[in-house]
C-alpha cells in the first residue's frame, strides 16, 4: 500500500471539493493530510484519512511564516517518506513542491487560480515567478483549471514535466441535484462567495441600490474575508439587501435564487457557478476564464466585464426581461451542460489516473 500525502490550506475547500477523489485514492493507499484548521477534520478522519495540523497564514507573504512553513513541510516529508505528494493553493504548490523537489520525492500540483499576483509589477511579480518555477520545475504533473492560466505559466516558462487541463474540481451532481424553477413571481439575485473587493462585492452592491425595487430581491451568501460587514448592515437596514449568512450547506440556499451572480475578478473556476448550474440556475457571471467555459451567453446565463457595476446592470437586466419560464429554460441548459462537460467523476478519474501512472 502506497502513502499519498494531500498538502491544502482549508479542510472545507478539500472536503467540499475533492473528497471524491480521496475516497477513490483510500481504496487502493493510505491517505495523510496536512491542512491548517478544523472544520472538516472529522470528516475526513471517518473516512479513513490520518490528520496532521499544519498552520498556514493563506493571505500576505510574510517571510517568517512562509520559511516556517517550508521548514515544516520539510519535516513532515522526512517523517513520513510519502510515495506521492499532492498539492493545492498557492503556498502548498510553491513551499510543499519545492519541498518536494529538494527530498526528491514525486508529487504533482494544481492550479486553483492566480488571484491577483500576475497583475502585479517588478519585483513582486519576478518575486512570484521565481518562487512557481522552484516549486513547480520537478513536478511530475500540474493540473491547471482553465487554458489562460496555463497560458500564462507558460508565457513566463513555469512548468513541470507534464501538465494536465480539467474542469475545475467538477461538480457533484448528486449532491447539487436539479432543482425545479422558484415559483413566486419575485425574482432573487444571490451573490455567492466570500465578501471581498476581488469577488466584485462593490459593483453587486451598486446594481443592487440601482435596481432596488418590490419584485427583486439581492442577497448575499458568504462570510465576510474584508472590512464590509457594515457596509452589508447599512444596506440590508435599508431593504436593499438581505444577508443569507455563511452556510458549508449552500444547494438549499441555491434552490431558493432565480439566478447566481459571479462577479469575481479572477477565478480559477468557480465552484459556485457550476454548482448553481448543476441546480438549475441561470448564472450572471464575470466574462473572465474560470468563468467563460461554465456558461454560454444567452443560453445558461450572461456575461458582464468584471468590476463594471453598468455591465452588471446590464446582464441583470436582460435577465428581468425573460419569461418565467424563459428562465427556468435557461437553468435547465445550465444543468444539461454541467452533466455533459463537468461530471466531477471526469475530474477525478483524470488525477487517478496520473496518481497511478506516477506510482508505477
Amino acid at each position: 500500500m502506497s502513502t499519498i500525502l494531500v498538502l491544502t490550506n482549508s479542510s472545507g475547500g478539500l472536503y467540499d471539493f475533492r473528497n471524491e477523489l480521496l475516497v477513490r485514492l483510500l481504496e487502493k493507499h493510505k491517505v495523510i493530510i496536512s491542512l491548517p484548521d478544523t472544520t472538516k477534520v472529522k470528516e475526513l478522519e471517518e473516512e479513513g484519512c490520518e490528520i496532521i495540523t499544519t498552520p498556514i497564514n493563506r493571505r500576505g507573504v510574510n517571510p517568517k511564516e512562509d520559511g516556517k512553513l517550508f521548514c515544516e513541510y520539510r519535516k513532515l516529508l522526512k517523517k513520513i517518506k510519502p510515495d506521492l505528494v499532492i498539492t493545492y493553493t498557492i503556498k502548498p504548490n510553491i513551499y510543499g513542491g519545492f519541498a518536494c523537489r529538494l527530498a526528491r520525492i514525486p508529487y504533482m500540483a494544481t492550479i486553483t487560480g492566480l488571484g491577483g499576483a500576475f497583475d502585479r509589477k517588478g519585483l513582486f511579480l519576478k518575486m512570484i515567478i521565481t518562487m512557481y518555477r522552484m516549486g513547480l520545475k520537478k513536478a511530475e504533473c500540474v493540473f491547471f483549471q482553465n487554458t489562460e492560466n496555463m497560458g500564462i505559466f507558460s508565457g513566463y516558462h513555469i512548468c513541470g514535466k507534464t501538465k494536465r487541463l480539467v474542469n475545475g474540481s467538477g461538480v457533484n451532481l448528486a449532491r447539487h441535484r436539479f432543482e425545479e424553477y422558484p415559483a413566486e413571481s419575485r425574482r432573487i439575485f444571490l451573490f455567492v462567495g466570500r465578501v471581498m473587493k476581488e469577488r466584485g462585492i462593490l459593483e453587486y452592491l451598486e446594481a443592487a441600490v440601482r435596481l432596488h425595487r418590490d419584485d427583486v430581491e439581492f442577497a448575499v451568501l458568504g462570510y465576510c474575508d474584508e472590512d464590509y460587514q457594515d457596509l452589508l448592515d447599512e444596506y440590508e437596514e435599508k431593504g436593499i439587501i438581505s444577508q443569507w449568512g455563511f452556510h458549508t450547506q449552500v444547494h438549499p440556499f441555491l434552490a431558493k435564487a432565480s439566478a447566481i451572480v459571479v462577479a469575481s475578478f479572477h477565478e480559477g473556476m468557480s465552484n459556485a457557478l457550476i454548482e448553481a448550474a448543476a441546480t438549475g440556475r441561470a448564472v450572471i457571471a464575470s466574462d473572465i476564464s474560470g468563468c467563460r467555459e461554465a456558461f454560454e451567453e444567452g443560453v445558461t446565463g450572461f456575461g458582464f466585464r468584471p468590476g463594471d457595476a453598468d455591465d452588471l446592470i446590464c446582464a441583470m437586466e436582460k435577465f428581468l426581461a425573460l419569461s418565467p419560464k424563459e428562465q427556468a429554460a435557461m437553468g435547465k441548459a445550465a444543468r444539461e451542460k454541467m452533466e455533459k462537460e463537468f461530471d466531477r467523476r471526469l475530474v477525478v478519474d483524470a488525477y487517478v489516473e496520473e496518481a497511478e501512472r506516477i506510482l508505477k
